[in-house]
């Protein structure tokens, strides 16, 4: 847990968007089944090791239709790029109900990116919000690699 324990944590209303509070490091030791069971909540958190990757914060719920854990994060990259994640995406996400949602935003320059983490190789129902956030950053980390290795 040490690539985020510089980690900014909080817990907000789905509807509201209102800070229910912000949590600390223990939080994050909790199954990822505590957001089954608060479906109304979402998680943000913001760490040093994702800022690396170009991304200011990752949002983490259940989808309230699907019932898949979702996250939700704005990605630093150039609208050139957009291909490639693309096609890393769809070549990586394991299963032929995956789904993600990618939009450039021009206003602040960063692609919105929304997947299921359920489909990312290495997921299962057992983890804790910890280690779901570091399958998350080795996910986005080899996205990242991926991206950048193709137009070099």
């Amino acid at each position: 847990m040490t690539q985020f324990s510089d980690a900014y944590i909080e817990r907000l209303d789905k509807e509201t968007e209102e800070i229910l509070a912000s949590e600390e490091q223990g939080f994050l030791n909790q199954s990822i089944s505590y957001f089954q069971q608060h479906k109304n909540e979402f998680m943000y958190l913001e760490a040093g090791a994702f800022s690396e990757l170009g991304v200011d914060g990752i949002s983490f719920e259940v989808d309230d239709v699907f019932e898949t854990y979702e996250v939700l994060l704005g990605l630093k990259l150039q609208k050139k790029f957009q291909a490639s994640i693309k096609e890393y995406l769809q070549t990586t996400l394991q299963s032929e109900e995956a789904r993600f949602s990618l939009m450039f935003n021009g206003d602040d320059g960063l692609w919105d990116l929304n997947f299921g983490l359920n489909y990312v190789e290495g997921f299962k129902e057992e983890l804790t919000i910890a280690e779901a956030y570091q399958l998350v950053y080795t996910y986005l980390k080899n996205l990242v690699e991926a991206v950048k290795s193709k137009q070099s």
